[in-house]
């Protein structure tokens, strides 16, 4: 799916003001291993994902605990940074070369000038983020970790062939070793 497209099932609107959101967007190729934020510092930037898969993680005293592997057709920030101007809770790597569409954070602030309607788009975008979160979270609660891994394997196949598994097992709450085990299982 092209930015365009994704813009359009985002926002629900005008040719105009997709066409004006679309503008501002530049692209940004990325090496494998790059850092595309780092924790602490202030995130500037939301980027669609065109190309390539990173991942959002924070480091405690003794792991680091993979939130997110990002992939095509997502978008990607440090929402709380990006919004708020706090420092980054999260680091960003590229686990892969990535072609990003990123919009400064100057940029869009303009929207609200420019597009008439921008308040209702950003709050059905934030809700959108924040459902995901609401979903997540359910899962955490009511599924096994067979489940999970079950359900995360149905939506995102396609990161297993590119993602090193010791980072899904971490998105799923679970070692790699209870990943292996799952995965020998079924």
């Amino acid at each position: 799916m092209e930015i365009k497209d994704h813009l359009f099932h985002l926002f629900e609107t005008s040719t105009q003001n997709i066409s004006t959101i679309q503008a501002k967007f530049e692209r940004r190729d990325i090496q494998r291993a790059d850092l595309i934020l780092e924790s602490g510092k202030l995130c500037q930037e939301l980027s669609f994902i065109a190309s390539g898969f990173c991942r959002v993680y924070k480091s405690t005293e003794d792991k680091e605990v993979t939130q997110w592997i990002g992939s095509p057709g997502y978008f990607l920030t440090d929402l709380s940074s990006f919004l708020f101007d706090q420092k980054a809770n999260w680091n960003i790597e590229a686990l892969t070369p990535m072609t990003l569409w990123t919009l400064k954070k100057s940029d869009y602030h303009l929207f609200e000038q420019e597009i008439p309607d921008w308040n209702i788009f950003e709050k059905r975008f934030v809700a959108k983020c924040f459902i995901q979160m609401e979903n997540r979270i359910f899962d955490f609660i009511a599924l096994t970790a067979e489940e999970r891994y079950q359900q995360y394997f149905e939506h995102h196949k396609t990161l297993f062939q590119h993602v090193p598994l010791q980072y899904i097992a971490s998105v799923l709450g679970m070692s790699p070793e209870t990943l292996s085990r799952i995965r020998k299982k079924i």
